[in-house]
């Protein structure tokens, strides 16, 4: 008998060997929410990930595919699979901190699961979307990586054309008009054409979340919104021009506002979605309200990327005490995007035909080489 599996396969990267991201994605395996939303390949090194179960206490529930053998280049039938890397031992540094060896195996987990997702359809080792537990970018630095963090590799490899770094969680949804740059630079790339994407692309991601005609807040990048120019001019001659352009392409963009009290707003359910000028400016209400749950997406790619809201927190890593949270919530949202963006296709890329297969009845954990 041939089974249907439905469930979008999700690309899961393990993130800093050394950080909390193995003891993380153990949490998440066995969250009963993540099992039925997704069948789940974990990009990894799984003799970290089995040290990082035992200190949570959990046993191994996936099956171990080496990444390079013939089996890893065909059909993986198994509920979670891990593919196995043979990159250097980050643990073999020692006490968690950025490391060399780190930031190799780390950025090898993300460059394979960009790979997968830009397969083409009916390619045994495509995956519907990708979400990254927590890299260093400090340990990407000292492997010689100059990518400021995931957004930016994403965008490139992808060959993304517009993208942004937004941020959705049960109380507030945020877009940012720049990532990862010097606070000091900001004024220097705040562009009419940098506001607009992150207008354009989050209405949609509203209207992906079922938002249909999602009510858009645009922040000042000056104290209260420049003073009509007294404290700067970005809002008149770089912001207000990108919200005209937005409400001239239909949608419900409003602003410029002083940041102070536009959030407080959005909130209390008069906006949907709040576009931030700069990182911190939209990530620290973010943070503040609600970061256990939060969930950063990549929009603009040709899939969905989502990783949790937090960094790789190398000072409680190895205790077993992280939070799963924000990861259980960027794996079930990655699967919810991946499957309203396909809704109403001709054909079903999501759906897995798996033959009868005598190793799926094998316990998890178990090595399939």
């Amino acid at each position: 008998m041939t089974l249907v599996d439905a469930r979008p396969t999700i690309a899961l990267t393990m993130g800093d060997p050394l950080g909390i991201g193995p003891e993380v994605v153990a949490k998440a395996l066995t969250d009963a929410r993540v099992r039925a939303a997704a069948r789940l390949v974990v990009y990894g090194q799984n003799h970290v990930l089995q040290l990082a179960a035992g200190i949570c206490g959990i046993e191994p529930l996936w099956f171990r595919v080496a990444a390079s053998s013939d089996r890893a280049r065909g059909p993986l039938a198994q509920d979670p699979v891990l593919l196995d890397f043979d990159c250097p031992d980050a643990l073999l540094d020692g006490r968690p901190q950025p490391t060399k060896s780190g930031g190799l195996a780390s950025k090898t987990f993300v460059e394979e699961a960009i790979t997968d997702a830009m397969r083409a359809v009916g390619d045994p080792r495509r995956v519907d979307a990708v979400v990254t537990a927590p890299i260093c970018k400090e340990s990407w630095a000292l492997a010689g990586y100059r990518w400021p963090g995931h957004t930016e590799l994403f965008a490139f490899r992808s060959h993304a054309r517009h993208h942004a770094m937004a941020f959705v969680s049960p109380k507030l949804r945020v877009a940012l008009a720049t990532t990862h740059i010097p606070l000091m630079a900001v004024r220097d790339v705040l562009t009419i054409g940098a506001v607009y994407t992150p207008i354009d692309l989050g209405a949609q991601l509203c209207r992906s979340l079922g938002i249909h005609h999602p009510r858009i807040a645009v922040c000042g990048l000056n104290p209260h919104a420049g003073e009509q120019g007294l404290f700067g001019d970005e809002e008149q001659r770089v912001i207000l021009p990108a919200v005209n352009m937005a409400r001239g392409q239909g949608i419900d963009a409003n602003g410029p506002f002083s940041a102070d009290t536009l959030f407080g707003e959005a909130v209390q359910g008069r906006w949907d979605l709040v576009v931030a000028m700069y990182h911190d400016q939209g990530l620290i209400p973010v943070k503040l309200l609600d970061w256990e749950h939060a969930v950063n997406i990549t929009l603009g790619l040709p899939f969905m990327r989502t990783s949790p809201d937090h960094g790789t927190a190398f000072g409680i890593a190895g205790t077993g005490k992280a939070s799963a949270s924000s990861l259980i919530e960027s794996i079930v949202l990655a699967a919810q995007l991946a499957v309203s963006t396909t809704r109403g296709a001709s054909t079903t890329p999501h759906s897995r035909v798996i033959a009868p297969d005598p190793l799926t009845r094998l316990p998890p954990g178990t090595d399939l080489g």
